[in-house]
């Protein structure tokens, strides 16, 4: 099964994302017709090739008039830091522009209003668009239901995250950073981008974000933002703060990966089909570059041990407890199974599988517990589905389930022990309580 990987080791954003979309094969002619729909004025868009680190990678850019221009921590400045911008109007900045079509808006010559009019009317509508403003632009704007969708899923977070954040509702919220018009074409680029790839699954095992201040719509905040911060505890996203002093992880690029997230395990094994590199607008210690791949899981061949011995004079108790001590011990299996024996004596083989590195350990228990005075090895090459386990929640929790990939099937099989543990809780019969973990893991994927 092909999958997109995001490493966001240097942050993520939006304009980050929708560059390492196209650079993955995204098809801009396509996205620019859809960005070109959008019932709004007052901007353009730039796509070239910059250099990070000496890097080539695509930069996505949002260029806005004066009247739309974003003042905010997410497009300015960081606090005790300049902000620096690498649009096409920018000189010293090493870009080489590959296109020279933009998307454009707000460029008619027949207004019947004066342009300080026209300015004033676009910063009022700039400063108070909230979601219900929003979802019209979207639904507006000519695109695939299914990316439609997608964008409208990545504001509602925003949307949910905003308010928590200022102790109101959704609907009343307004947004400042999100509701400016280059964070609206970050969000439909982005989701266009995805549909156009028919990326289903999407794997981002952490977030990287810097440390310190910036300087918001609000004032001198502490990073992370607390809209970013609410998405990541909201949708339980794991983070590692960086010894790098900035802000990496911006709320529409934690929005973005809670609603494209549907797992944040790599497979064991994993082939590179292609790779794509966005670049950020901001100049830090550490480059922000958001590489993304395209994926496809590799079905491994694996080296196992079996350890196996026959035993005829040892009670069923004795190979229950040796069962228990082997697999506390690291066994990834064990089991037995009735033979007949020398001179047809009934007798059990044990059969024990682990890493070669487990073997002396294993095989110590089973000399000190049993009565065997002899155990076989066996070199085992098996092939192994790519596999991960993830967290989903349900009515009655939160559980863990395996997940399994052949091709394009995915195969879900809950773990034992997070069912038998709602089974005791809410007193629930085994089977009841596996379909529920089971459907869980499907609605929400």
């Amino acid at each position: 099964m092909t999958s997109l990987y995001l490493e966001c080791n240097a942050g993520i954003s939006g304009d980050m994302t929708v560059a390492a979309l196209l650079d993955l094969g995204a098809d801009e002619k396509l996205l620019r017709n859809v960005l070109n729909s959008i019932p709004a004025e007052g901007f353009f868009v730039e796509i070239s090739r910059v250099k990070k680190a000496g890097i080539d990678c695509c930069d996505f850019c949002v260029v806005l008039d004066s009247a739309h221009e974003n003042h905010d921590h997410d497009m300015e400045y960081l606090h005790g830091q300049d902000f620096v911008h690498v649009c096409s109007e920018d000189a010293g900045h090493g870009h080489t522009h590959s296109h020279s079509e933009n998307v454009e808006h707000g460029h008619n010559t027949e207004h019947t209003h004066s342009h300080q009019e026209e300015a004033h009317h676009h910063m009022h509508h700039h400063e108070h668009r909230g979601m219900a403003e929003i979802a019209k632009i979207i639904e507006q704007t000519q695109m695939t239901e299914n990316a439609r969708s997608l964008a409208l899923k990545i504001f509602q977070i925003l949307a949910k995250a905003e308010a928590k954040a200022h102790a109101t509702d959704i609907n009343q919220v307004h947004f400042h950073e999100v509701g400016a018009i280059d964070s609206i074409v970050d969000i439909i680029a982005v989701a266009v981008c995805i549909d156009n790839l028919g990326i289903k699954n999407v794997i981002i095992p952490k977030l990287c974000e810097g440390k310190g201040t910036v300087r918001c719509q609000h004032g001198i905040l502490p990073i992370p933002v607390p809209a970013t911060a609410n998405i990541m505890e909201t949708y339980h996203l794991a983070v590692e703060i960086m010894d790098v002093q900035g802000e990496f992880v911006t709320p529409t690029g934690a929005a973005i990966v809670a609603a494209l997230r549907t797992s944040d395990q790599l497979p064991k094994q994993f082939v590179i089909k292609k790779t794509g590199l966005g670049a950020g607008k901001r100049a830090y210690e550490r480059p922000s570059i958001l590489r993304a791949m395209l994926i496809e899981e590799k079905i491994g061949k694996d080296i196992v041990y079996k350890l196996e011995t026959n035993i005829d004079d040892c009670s069923g108790e004795v190979l229950g407890y040796t069962m228990e001590r082997l697999f506390e011990a690291g066994a990834r299996d064990v089991h037995y199974q009735p033979v007949y024996m020398k001179k047809n004596r009934p007798g059990w083989q044990l059969n024990v599988i682990c890493e070669e590195e487990k073997i002396a350990q294993l095989e110590q228990i089973i000399f000190e517990e049993t009565t065997t005075i002899g155990i076989r090895r066996i070199r085992v090459e098996r092939s192994v589905l790519g596999r991960n386990i993830e967290k989903v929640q349900t009515p009655y929790g939160a559980a863990l389930v395996k997940i399994c990939h052949l091709g394009d099937v995915t195969k879900i099989y809950p773990e034992y022990e997070s069912v038998v543990k709602i089974c005791k809780e809410y007193q629930l019969p085994y089977q009841e309580v596996y379909d529920i973990v089971r459907d869980s893991y499907k609605t929400t994927h």
